[in-house]
């Protein structure tokens, strides 16, 4: 997978490539190692679909129902296959698959499963020649509803091979062995294709637009060395990627070191290692590696077997030092038991691996047939169709697919193409025991592990060399710090200031060496100290860095508070002022309300005297009363019985003498009906009362 970046870097996406996909692994589908179960979809369908589902699916809880599934491992410790399914349908709808295309793609699993279960039986020609028929039609018949297939033709597809000749088409008969090749063929280009489908179809989701500046770090994860009881095709090609993945290792890491001493003109004892490249020239070679010769004698007329492609071998290398038979041993007068008649031995760089050629023709072949392909096409289910792309009669081509190892060999050198082209670091993981438990290692087992996995000739020749190299410039960026003549800055040439951060430090000259473009230290001790000098050194600019942080700190921290005093005391000085000049003020006011009061005091005193204030107060009251009592003279109410309005007093302190003057107009005898020529006897009484001849005036206007 290759993993974009941002210049950030944080994740924009990735895309996965897909290499070394037509190896044998995928024969997992059809049949299952000892203590292996199938690949683990199966499983978690079975155990993790609801009942709707699995009758959508028209399969059965029970995984002993299929014949696909190894019955004796059906379960793992400490694995949930239920959650497990449930958790892979979650994160397929996280990457962006639609509920229609998760539900088609567990249609097509459980297809997978059900050709298992499509049990094939002897039938025989009328002329007497061994064909194949289908046991039991009912699984064929529910594919068909499944899929959207016409159970007749897939069932004449499984049964029959129809051969294209320049001029006819000729169908052939398969009898039960080569309809059950091609039924397991046909299931394990299934699940492989929906495999690719599935990779291709998650690659659109997470790809990175082209436009943005990124940067890639890939991970690779390869399937490690395999020595098994029974080693066969799929082993063979599994451990020729790992020749090539070694000798990979080899030339970018101890070769590679080897001739970078020498290119830098270091002094240095060459370190003798395994180069496997002899191994990998054995099984890849073009005209005579052990993929051509098979390759070969697929191609061939006549009748070809396991067996004479065995011989070609032994004959061809016979002498070669890397390759053992029965037939190089028995030339060689050398007897070894555990050595068949039916199979070769090759030296890889892990160790003697023994493999049974029994099958390398058939898996090499890997064919499916053309009329499997056609009748896949012809599904109306869109997803399976799209798998089968060859089978569009538009598209039929009569030339033969590469074969197996050919594919596997292309994809190889494609993987070691991309491999060169970076700069790989190399994780080699270590198997600790036998029994997939943690806590427990197993000298012998981890002994054998570091020997062929060429971990001792690498520590070989790191120990012979130099555990660190590094260029003069960054040495000099990174260690500069550690010399008072390099830091801050230094204007010479960048060996010249290695020599002097170097020198300064008193390191031996043993664990040093200048080559042409950069410094080599011996030793991982010397550079755990450099590095622990450098953090010291850290810590001091670190500390200077801080200190004079704190130090303007301070400082701007003083004159903020200076500035704010000032400004507090200006404030404070000028509302002191504003209050003393309020009291000074306060104070005037009242000594001039105190001198103003007083001689006002002192005039009315005078004035009071002279008895100006009584006549004023006599003359203010008569000419208030006189105005009442002319007024009400002139606003007396009519003689009318009836009425009983009276004028209000201007003054409240005419109010007493209104009312009695009120009560005296309508109490007086005669008042109501006047004589004439004469006035009537309640207003003569009011012009005497405003005459002065009554006393019905209040007390202060008759004083006056």
């Amino acid at each position: 997978m290759d993993i974009e970046f941002d210049f950030k870097g944080s994740p924009l996406g990735g895309i996965l490539f897909v290499y070394l996909r037509k190896r044998g692994r995928k024969s997992r589908v059809v049949k299952q190692l000892e203590g292996e179960r199938n690949f683990h979809i199966f499983y978690q369908l079975l155990a993790g679909a609801e009942a709707d589902l699995l009758k959508a699916l028209k399969l059965e809880r029970e995984t002993r129902c299929y014949v696909y599934l190894n019955r004796k491992v059906s379960r793992v410790d400490g694995m949930d296959d239920a959650s497990n399914f449930k958790a892979v349908q979650s994160a397929m709808a996280v990457i962006g698959f639609s509920e229609e295309e998760i539900q088609q793609v567990l249609e097509v699993t459980a297809l997978v499963l059900k050709l298992g279960n499509v049990e094939l039986a002897d039938e025989f020609q009328a002329n007497g020649v061994s064909a194949s028929g289908i046991r039991d039609g009912r699984g064929i018949q529910e594919i068909g509803e499944m899929m959207g297939l016409n159970s007749e033709e897939l069932e004449k597809a499984l049964c029959s091979r129809t051969m294209k000749t320049a001029k006819e088409n000729v169908v052939t008969a398969l009898n039960v062995v080569q309809a059950q090749y091609a039924r397991d063929a046909l299931a394990k280009n299934i699940y492989s294709r929906l495999f690719n489908w599935i990779v291709n179809r998650i690659n659109e989701s997470i790809k990175v637009g082209t436009g943005e500046k990124k940067k890639v770090m890939g991970v690779l994860d390869i399937y490690g060395f395999e020595i098994l009881e029974d080693n066969s095709f799929e082993q063979f090609v599994i451990n020729y990627c790992n020749e090539k993945l070694q000798q990979v290792f080899i030339e970018m890491t101890l070769k590679e070191e080897q001739e970078e001493y020498e290119r830098e003109g270091i002094p240095w004892t060459k370190v003798d290692y395994s180069d496997n490249g002899v191994i990998c020239n054995l099984i890849e070679h073009n005209q005579r590696g052990i993929l051509a010769m098979l390759d070969e004698e697929c191609l061939r007329p006549g009748v070809v077997s396991d067996t004479t492609f065995l011989a070609k071998l032994n004959h061809l290398f016979s002498k070669h030092t890397h390759y053992e038979s029965k037939v190089t041993q028995n030339a060689q007068r050398q007897y070894d038991h555990t050595m068949g008649l039916s199979s070769f031995r090759i030296c890889h760089y892990a160790g003697k691996v023994t493999y049974n050629v029994n099958g390398f023709i058939d898996k090499n072949n890997d064919l499916l047939f053309r009329d499997l392909s056609q009748v896949m096409w012809k599904a109306r289910h869109p997803l399976l169709q799209s798998l089968f792309p060859e089978g569009d009669p538009k598209q039929a081509s009569l030339k033969r697919p590469p074969t197996a190892g050919a594919q596997f060999k292309s994809s190889v050198a494609i993987l070691m193409k991309n491999l060169y082209s970076k700069n790989p670091n190399y994780i080699r993981c270590i198997k600790p025991n036998e029994h997939q438990q943690r806590g427990q290692f197993s000298s012998e087992l981890v002994a054998i592990q570091t020997r062929y996995l060429g971990l001792l000739e690498n520590v070989r020749v790191r120990r012979a060399g130099y555990a660190y190299r590094q260029g003069y410039r960054p040495f000099l960026e990174r260690y500069r710090l550690l010399s008072r003549s390099t830091w801050p800055r230094w204007n010479g040439g960048d060996r010249e200031g290695v020599e002097k951060v170097v020198g300064e430090l008193s390191l031996s000259s043993e664990e040093l060496a200048f080559g042409k473009t950069k410094i080599f230290i011996r030793s991982p001790k010397t550079l755990f100290h450099l590095e622990e000098r450098r953090r010291l050194r850290l810590q001091q600019l670190a500390t200077l860095i801080q200190k004079t942080y704190r130090g303007w700190r301070c400082r701007t921290h003083y004159r903020l508070m200076r500035k704010s005093q000032i400004l507090i005391s200006a404030w404070f000085r000028g509302n002191m002022q504003k209050k003393r000049y309020g009291k000074i003020k306060a104070s005037s006011l009242l000594i001039q309300a105190f001198v103003r009061g007083w001689k006002a005091r002192k005039d009315y005193r005078k004035y009071f005297r002279s008895g100006a204030a009584l006549t004023l107060a006599n003359f203010i009251y008569k000419s208030i009363t006189r105005k009442f009592l002319l007024g009400l003279k002139d606003n007396l109410p009519s003689t009318n019985i009836l009425d009983k309005t009276w004028p209000a007093a201007p003054y409240k302190c005419f109010h007493t003498a209104n009312q009695e003057l009120r009560q005296l107009f309508y109490q007086i005898p005669g008042s109501a009906v006047p004589e004439a020529g004469r006035e009537p006897e309640g207003e003569a009484l009011c012009q005497r009362i405003v005459q002065g001849q009554e006393g019905f005036l209040p007390p202060e206007v008759r004083a006056s």
